[in-house]
């Protein structure tokens, strides 16, 4: 197979529809859109969820849950087995992260260390927060966590 080669599958593709070109073409006269009416205008018809000016359904459903966007507190996460990519007694940071790619996008809450994996090598881990199996692991691998910097 060649670029030159290349079309699209048998029956794949069909011809467009030229509407209003005639009574003979099937889709002739009014092109398919009936006699007079909202839909048949320039630019007519109505929204999605337009229920002819009643209250729409989605209006009377009542609202459910609870939504914290605006107070939420986002961190860069980073696991114990990423962090097995350094050389041993590194001081690990947020900034070393993310100019390493470990972490893709630095948040302004700052580091959070989360436990999934294991570790090896003996590693200073400089974060905001850390959860309880994180610094049990980097601490049996010799290293140790400071947290709140």
């Amino acid at each position: 197979m060649r670029l030159e080669n290349l079309k699209p599958a048998e029956g794949s593709t069909t011809k467009k529809v030229r509407v209003g070109r005639g009574t003979g073409s099937g889709i002739g006269k009014t092109s398919g859109k009936g006699h007079k009416g909202q839909n048949a205008r320039s630019g007519g018809g109505v929204k999605a969820g337009f229920e002819g000016g009643n209250i729409p359904m989605i209006r009377k459903i009542p609202i459910r849950g609870f939504n914290n966007k605006n107070f939420k507190k986002v961190y860069s996460t980073v696991n114990v087995k990423d962090l097995e990519i350094f050389e041993a007694n590194t001081e690990i940071t947020e900034e070393l992260l993310y100019e390493t790619r470990v972490v893709g996008k630095r948040q302004p809450y700052g580091l959070k260390v989360l436990g999934d994996g294991n570790i090896t090598k003996p590693l200073t881990v400089k974060a905001q927060k850390a959860t309880k199996t994180a610094i049990e692991k980097i601490e049996k691998a010799g290293g140790k966590v400071i947290l709140g910097e």
